[in-house]
């Protein structure tokens, strides 16, 4: 018998906890943050990450934010019509490559958005009883290795 015909209780728990989470958390609704901003969490996580790692081209941004290409480049359509992202020529080694930056108000966005996460982490952890806490953040970061099909 295979282990897929086996019924496993810990599957449902796992599965039922995380969709307990993801709600709790705010990750079902796909216009606002969990840290309460109204813009789609993948500007959101694309701002940060543009504010972290400026200039990328969309090519690298896609593969941070596991996004396809075609994500990527319609949410930078709109990010660029927002007037938070600009695109610029490469440096001297390909003046042909095109990079993401932040315009000033897309750093003031990114600024917001990790000042606000920042603030949503405190109080979370704050709800974390401190004996706890490392065994929390362990168990996330097994969860995300366990997720990460790459």
């Amino acid at each position: 018998m295979s282990s897929e015909s086996v019924p496993r209780p810990e599957v449902d728990r796992l599965q039922n906890s995380i969709v307990a989470f993801v709600r709790a958390f705010g990750l079902h609704q796909p216009d606002t943050t969990p840290c309460g901003q109204t813009i789609p969490i993948s500007q959101a996580h694309a701002l940060t990450e543009l504010a972290a790692r400026q200039p990328i081209n969309q090519s690298e941004l896609g593969m941070i934010l596991r996004l396809t290409k075609s994500t990527v480049s319609r949410m930078v359509g709109l990010m660029e019509r927002r007037g938070w992202v600009e695109r610029v020529r490469g440096g001297a080694a390909d003046g042909r490559m095109v990079l993401l930056r932040l315009t000033d108000t897309g750093e003031r966005m990114a600024a917001t958005i990790a000042a606000a996460r920042r603030a949503r982490m405190e109080i979370f952890l704050d709800r974390i009883p401190t004996a706890q806490r490392d065994a929390v953040l362990q168990a996330l970061s097994i969860l995300t290795e366990a997720a990460d099909d790459h």
